[in-house]
């Protein structure tokens, strides 16, 4: 299996199974005398965990990240800091339940990656789904941690804006919100009628999809590059990547269909201290592949969880009919958890971006320009 590795300059490449001993990755191209703990990673990896409410898995995973290689103590600061090498990161799998999975070994699950893998590899890991899971993404996690050091600048958040056809009101945005509920949600009355909803799907044995929406700031102008190199395309592709993900856009995303030319372009005019200033945000502070200066946008849709208890008609790996229902233990909502995973990829992207910036352009130039 080959496509483990993400990334030109700033490259992950995650390896492990959702039922194998642990999980693991390594992250080459972080600049060298970085601060680096694995405390400062712990945090966003602690946002991921499973198991912190009803509304998730109940796998107990403790998560806890330990970075095996590319870092050492600065002789001047006594700080552990980056080398520029190779940085090793592992995460111990503690609580797989392999037998969960005995009755369905050679069975394919409707909405999983059970058949299309079988067809391609002719085996697959029938335990979790093996590579397929979305226990790799706690690696992506983990590198998003250490991305984040590579542009201290830029704030990065997601929130979930969206539970099956139940949205917030954006009138009630708070991002201080997004830390006091189980769904990262920026609207409190949209959290306490979601609870309700989810109880009600979780106790039925089904499950629904989410929408997540992340925001960066503080990215300057002039990151990505133009053609096949386009920031919102190594974007999508970075979100696209994630389990269960089905559909990205970019700043006004699929409603720019709606606009009119007059509506969808952000006008442009001259702030108070000479710098370019938009009067509205539709292109996600992204035009031509290149950043803006604006904060970047960008939403991404999440099915249904595809194990759920309720019987569904599938086949066997020999060719029977089967009915297949999934047992074990599943988020009823994957969108919950992948709010931090999105705001990992968002980062990655981010921090490839800047580094591949700085090493073709050193400098930005000097905006507005001198006229001759």
């Amino acid at each position: 299996m080959s496509h483990n590795t993400f990334g030109h300059l700033f490259r992950l490449t995650t390896f492990g199974e959702s039922h194998g001993p642990a999980i693991g990755c390594v992250v080459d191209g972080c600049p060298p005398l970085i601060p680096l703990e694995a405390g400062d990673l712990q945090i966003y990896l602690d946002k991921r965990r499973p198991g912190q409410s009803r509304f998730t898995t109940q796998r107990q995973e403790p998560d806890q990240v330990k970075i095996l290689s590319g870092v050492m103590p600065d002789t001047q600061s006594g700080q552990q800091v980056t080398t520029g090498t190779s940085i090793g990161l592992l995460i111990d799998n503690v609580d797989q339940r392999s037998k969960d999975y005995g009755e369905i070994k050679d069975q394919y699950r409707p909405g999983h990656a059970d058949y299309t893998y079988d067809a391609k590899y002719g085996i697959r890991d029938y335990r979790g789904g093996g590579r397929s899971s979305a226990r790799e993404t706690a690696m992506r996690v983990a590198a998003g941690g250490i991305a984040r050091k590579v542009i201290p600048g830029v704030t990065i958040r997601g929130a979930l804006v969206q539970i099956g056809p139940h949205k917030i009101d954006r009138q009630n945005w708070d991002w201080s919100e997004v830390d006091n509920n189980p769904f990262f949600c920026p609207d409190a009355k949209a959290a306490a009628m979601w609870s309700d909803y989810l109880d009600q799907i979780r106790k039925s044995g089904s499950s629904c999809g989410a929408v997540i929406e992340l925001e960066a700031q503080g990215v300057p102008a002039g990151w990505g590059a133009p053609i096949y190199g386009k920031l919102d395309s190594e974007l999508a592709s970075a979100l696209m990547s994630l389990n269960a993900v089905k559909g990205v856009e970019i700043g006004e995303g699929m409603n720019s269909a709606c606009l009119t030319g007059e509506e969808n372009a952000d006008e442009m005019r001259i702030d108070a201290n000479g710098q370019a200033q938009f009067s509205s945000n539709h292109a996600g502070g992204i035009l031509g592949g290149i950043s803006t200066g604006q904060p970047i946008v960008a939403r991404f849709a999440v099915k249904p969880t595809s194990s759920i208890l309720t019987p569904r008609h599938s086949i066997d790996r020999y060719g029977h009919e089967v009915e297949i229902r999934t047992k074990g233990r599943h988020d009823p909502c994957v969108g919950i958890r992948a709010v931090p995973v999105g705001e990992a990829m968002l980062a990655l992207v981010l921090a490839d971006g800047f580094l591949r910036h700085r090493g073709q352009i050193g400098a930005s130039p000097s905006w507005p320009f001198a006229k001759a």
